[in-house]
């Protein structure tokens, strides 16, 4: 007569069988910044397009929004405009810090170059940060495209999994026993407090 601290084999050996193929089978759980467009072909393209620090992105733009908002409807004189354009490369060069090369280089083509002597009218400077809010809003809707699309590859690829767990000659899903095993309707502990 067996202990009772020893389990039943038949609940081992039932087991046993199916827990290596259900192991193999596991579905791959996309994290954000996986590429998940290389079956589209776009998968080369979200290799190039990251972004090391997304908070930073959003800080950053955010920042650029409200000051952007803050002198809309305030006349600058050359003191404020030369102001601005210290406050529009830094925040360019923050921005290029966090982008990956490819992203940071379509950033350096759009953004204007301020550089020279010559301080910037009023409408230039509004244009330009219009321009890169405009580019940041853009970047943020592709992010969010990105892991909408990661989100539902896993639940596709998760569904799959579920469908292959199935018995043979039972309903698909393995939704009768544990790890995919079917179990006789009248078999002991049925119930849902049973263990089997």
């Amino acid at each position: 007569m067996p202990s009772a601290d020893t389990p039943p084999q038949p609940t081992t050996t039932a087991a046993q069988p199916n827990a290596e193929p259900v192991a193999q089978d596991r579905p791959e759980v996309l994290a954000p910044g996986s590429t998940t467009d290389a079956a589209d072909g776009n998968g080369e393209q979200s290799d190039d397009e990251t972004i090391d620090s997304p908070a930073k992105i959003i800080r950053v733009g955010s920042m650029v929004k409200q000051l952007l908002e803050e002198v809309r409807n305030t006349p600058l004189d050359e003191a404020a405009r030369d102001h601005m354009v210290d406050i529009y490369g830094r925040s360019i060069a923050e921005l290029q810090a966090s982008l990956s090369p490819n992203l940071a280089e379509e950033l350096d083509r759009l953004a204007p170059d301020f550089d020279s002597d010559e301080v910037p009218s009023e409408a230039t400077l509004r244009i330009a940060q219009a321009q890169l809010v405009g580019w940041l809003e853009g970047l943020f809707h592709g992010i969010q495209a990105t892991l909408v699309a990661q989100q539902m590859a896993a639940r596709q690829q998760l569904e799959g999994v579920r469908g292959q767990l199935g018995t043979p000659g039972g309903p698909p899903g393995g939704q009768d026993g544990p790890m995919g095993t079917s179990m006789p309707t009248n078999a002991p502990g049925r119930g849902p407090t049973g263990y089997l």
